[in-house]
């Protein structure tokens, strides 16, 4: 499996695509039941390659991610020869910037002398969107990129 096998809820949610995906590999419901009574590392393998097949749909469409932290806030664009960063830390003693009032801070004080900006671009791996996946594992969420957009203008005409 390349990505990550869907929950449960998941599966639930997809029922309708998973019964098109297994009549696509000439399984009906008669065939499916024995398959999970008889053969596990075949209902395993299906699973895999369905939630791949989803996970590779999903990442395909991304374009921005966000992931916030305490005191940091990292907003991502996919862009055709790897990831653009900009980073947005508030150095800021109590300040959590994943919380409303902290992000009202924010929004407020951009331009207090304890918000510093980064940029950065990362080059992609030989799989982007395995780079793409690793970010959402790692907490980042995909966003429309408003955050992004708008710290980029920003930044582009300051």
């Amino acid at each position: 499996m390349k990505y990550q096998r869907l929950s449960k809820e998941q599966f639930e949610i997809l029922a309708e695509e998973f019964s098109k995906f297994l009549a696509v590999h000439g399984i009906d419901q008669p065939e499916w039941e024995r398959l999970q009574s008889n053969d596990g590392n075949r209902v395993d393998e299906l699973l895999d390659e369905f939630s791949d097949i989803i996970w590779k749909g999903v990442l395909s469409k991304v374009s921005y991610l966000e992931n916030l932290s305490e005191h940091f806030i990292y907003l991502f664009s996919r862009e055709e020869n790897g990831l653009e960063l900009i980073a947005v830390e508030a150095q800021v003693a109590g300040l959590d910037l994943r919380t409303s009032e902290g992000f009202t801070w924010l929004k407020k004080n951009y331009l207090d002398e304890r918000v510093i900006y980064r940029r950065a671009t990362k080059a992609y791996s030989e799989d982007s969107y395995k780079d793409l996946f690793e970010l959402i594992q790692k907490g980042a969420v995909i966003t429309k990129g408003e955050l992004y957009l708008w710290f980029k203008d920003w930044l582009d005409n300051n």
